[in-house]
């Protein structure tokens, strides 16, 4: 299984407790769900963990173990008026599969095909790749690299490009992250 098809596999079912566990989110809409995710994200309640400040922990069994996860809501988008579902930061943690640090943005709506989010965490700039309405880093590496960036950081900006419209900037406060980091890499044995 190639990289993208592990985050794009894993990443399917997490959005699926959105709309299950986690009222006021609302569930991206994927290319890769099936009945399957479903029953496995109805029949796997969500344990959470806990908040600090924007940021909250949750963890469940999913078919290869657990998984644990962490989603922060930014404190700023523009443009202000633009209809979108809420855009949020995820970190997922797979450890029955050996996947740690899977950075994800959920833009909350279709993004431009082959283009790129780019997110900047005080100054330092990071290309993501994107798939419908989310995107990703292309390596495990770099998500250890984001991951540990935003763990020092204070402000993550994200800047992504609908099919149609103007681009959009969500601006993430860092200030919790690494504490609300820190519950769920207790549960999925995760050591920094």
């Amino acid at each position: 299984m190639t990289r993208r098809q592990a985050v794009l596999l894993g990443g399917a079912v997490l959005p699926l407790l959105f709309v299950f566990a986690l009222p006021g989110h609302a569930a991206p809409r994927k290319r890769h769900h099936h009945a399957a995710h479903h029953a496995a994200a109805a029949a796997s309640p969500t344990n959470r963990l806990g908040s600090v400040e924007a940021w909250s922990a949750y963890d469940y069994k999913g078919q290869s173990g657990l998984v644990c996860y962490l989603i922060g809501d930014p404190r700023k988008t523009e443009p202000a008026r633009m209809r979108r579902k809420p855009p949020m930061a995820m970190v997922t943690h797979r450890p029955g599969e050996k996947v740690f640090d899977v950075v994800s943005f959920v833009e909350g709506y279709p993004l431009k095909k082959g283009s790129e989010v780019a997110l900047a965490i005080d100054g330092k700039k990071f290309a993501m790749f994107t798939d419908g309405d989310s995107a990703w880093s292309r390596t495990s590496d770099l998500d250890k690299k984001i991951v540990a960036t935003m763990a020092k950081g204070r402000t993550a900006v994200v800047t992504g490009t609908p099919e149609k419209g103007s681009p959009t900037t969500d601006t993430y406060s860092l200030s919790g992250f690494s504490r609300a980091l820190a519950l769920i890499d207790k549960p999925c044995g995760v050591k920094r």
